[in-house]
C-alpha cells in the first residue's frame, strides 16, 4: 500500500508575534518545518511526502530543507487563502503518485511520535479516516465579558490535533465537493459522510503557537535527547 503524508506550512503564524512565519523558526539547530518533515522522512511507511507552502516562502522553504536528501520528498506546491484550499492543492499535487492513503500533518507540530503515525494508518483497514486526539479532563466553561456563565459537558469533547489519515481518494472527493470554511480535515470529511476515528493523541504533539511554545518544544527535545538510564 502506498502511503502519502502531506504537510501543511502555508500560514503565517501570527500570534508569535515574528516576522518570520513559525514554520521557519529554528528549533534545535535546524527549523520547525525541519523536524516536522523528518519525522515523516525517516516513517517506513511514508512513501511520499508533500508540503504545501505560502508563495512568499519559496526561499525560506528551499533554506529550510537545503540539508534534507530524501527521494520521499516532492517539490512543494503553493497553497491557498484558507487552510481546506490549502490541502486540496497538496492533495492535487500527489494525485501521480496514486496514494492509497494520506496523513494531512501540521507543520507546526514537530514533535509527532512515530507510534502516532502507525496509530493512524493502522485504523484506516476500519474506517475511511483517523485522526490523533486527546479527552478533556479541565472543567469547561462558557465565558462571556470574561465571567462564566454555563459549564460545559466535558465527557464526549475531545482536542483535535494531527496528524488526520484518511483514504486518498475518498478526502480528495471529500475536498473537492466541501462547500463550507472547514476548521480542519475531519470537518471535511464528515461534511462526505466519511467514517472518522478518534485515535488517542500525544500531549507532546503540541501546535507550535505562542513563542514559550519553542521555548517547550525545545525542551522536550533536550529530554528526548538524553540517554535513559540503564542505556549507554
Amino acid at each position: 500500500m502506498r502511503n502519502s503524508a502531506l504537510i501543511v506550512a502555508a500560514g503565517r503564524g501570527s500570534r508569535m508575534m515574528q516576522s518570520t512565519p513559525k514554520q521557519y523558526l529554528p528549533l534545535s539547530e535546524q527549523t520547525v518545518l525541519w523536524n516536522t518533515i523528518n519525522i515523516f522522512i525517516k516513517h517506513n511507511k511514508i512513501n511520499d511526502l508533500q508540503v504545501v507552502i505560502n508563495p512568499e516562502d519559496e526561499v525560506l522553504y528551499a533554506e529550510a530543507v537545503s540539508g534534507i536528501r530524501s527521494s520521499k520528498l516532492c517539490s512543494p506546491v503553493f497553497g491557498g487563502s484558507t487552510r481546506a484550499l490549502s490541502v486540496l492543492q497538496g492533495l492535487e499535487a500527489l494525485r501521480s503518485k496514486d496514494p492509497q492513503t494520506v496523513i494531512i500533518h501540521d507543520a507546526a507540530r514537530p514533535l509527532c511520535p512515530t507510534a502516532l503515525i502507525d496509530a493512524v494508518l493502522d485504523t484506516l483497514d476500519r474506517f475511511d479516516g483517523a485522526f490523533a486526539a486527546l479527552p478533556i479532563t479541565d472543567a469547561l466553561w462558557k465565558v462571556e465579558d470574561g465571567c462564566a456563565i454555563q459549564s460545559v459537558n466535558r465527557e464526549q469533547v475531545w482536542r483535535a490535533q494531527t496528524p488526520q489519515a484518511f483514504a486518498f481518494q475518498k478526502i480528495l472527493d471529500a475536498h473537492l465537493n466541501c462547500q463550507t470554511s472547514a476548521k480542519d480535515d475531519v470537518e471535511v470529511a464528515l461534511t462526505a459522510n466519511l467514517s472518522v476515528k478518534a485515535v488517542l493523541g500525544a500531549e507532546d504533539n503540541f501546535k507550535i503557537t505562542h513563542p514559550s511554545d519553542l521555548m517547550r518544544a525545545e525542551h522536550v527535545m533536550r529530554q528526548q535527547a538524553l540517554p535513559r538510564k540503564g542505556t549507554i
